[in-house]
């Protein structure tokens, strides 16, 4: 059954969007990413799909490139900066916030969420239909026993966010998510990158770069060629997702 809309009215959620967005919200039992890949072409460039669930932060945004996909896909990286970025913007002082590549996401060693991506079929030298960026970041911890039993995941509420909501993440993130593209469209990807990277656990003698195509390129010291790592393959499977229970792992 496919998942329902609910009206975006001042009723229907508090959610506090820019204005170059639009918002469709779902049930409980929605589905935000699925239903914005399925729905894109028809929900069009800037529709933002919440569900609104007490212990998750689950979104999806729509976006309509005008460069190639080739290279389109690197919006990825942008959608992944402003998450990290919101969720730094809300931390307590010195709470570390970490990237893992590509799409999961750490505060202080646990594992609190990740992003996911997906684009219309179309060549690689023309820009896409669409492209979809749905994240997923876990608000308050639903599992049983002592968190400490569970120390590879945590849950915002954990952290000490104890202001943030999934509202307040989910139109925090919108608002960074502007200014990643602000600065993609001003400065080129190179600022986009450069935020995204310095999200990632540093290595000792290791540079990391991103390609045009969105691979990841690794250049150890005393290697003249880089190690590169695929996007397209990595993001086939979530690997922060787990399918039984349709949240982070």
């Amino acid at each position: 059954m496919p998942s329902e809309p609910r009206p975006t009215s001042p009723f229907a959620t508090k959610l506090d969007l820019p204005p170059a967005f639009r918002l469709v919200t779902l049930r409980e039992v929605g589905d935000a990413f699925a239903h914005a890949k399925a729905n894109a072409s028809e929900l069009g460039a800037g529709t933002l799909v919440y569900v609104g669930r007490f212990d998750l932060a689950e979104f999806a945004v729509v976006l309509e490139p005008d460069e190639p996909l080739r290279t389109a896909r690197r919006a990825f990286y942008a959608g992944m900066a402003a998450l990290a970025d919101a969720l730094a913007a809300h931390a307590p002082p010195e709470k570390p916030i970490a990237c893992v590549w590509p799409d999961a996401i750490y505060v202080d060693y646990g594992l609190i969420g990740g992003a996911q991506f997906a684009w219309s079929d179309g060549p690689e030298d023309q820009p896409p239909d669409w492209l979809v960026f749905g994240g997923m970041i876990r608000t308050v911890s639903m599992a049983e026993g002592d968190p400490g039993l569970r120390p590879l995941s945590s849950a915002l509420e954990d952290e000490g966010f104890d202001d943030l909501g999934s509202n307040g993440l989910v139109g925090s993130f919108a608002r960074h998510l502007m200014v990643q593209i602000d600065a993609w469209q001003e400065y080129g990807f190179s600022a986009v990158a450069k935020n995204y990277l310095a999200r990632l656990e540093p290595e000792k003698g290791v540079r990391r770069d991103i390609d045009d195509n969105g691979d990841l390129l690794v250049r150890r010291m005393g290697k003249a060629e880089a190690e590169r790592r695929p996007l397209i393959a990595a993001l086939a499977a979530p690997t922060w997702l787990d399918p039984a229970t349709r949240g982070p792992r």
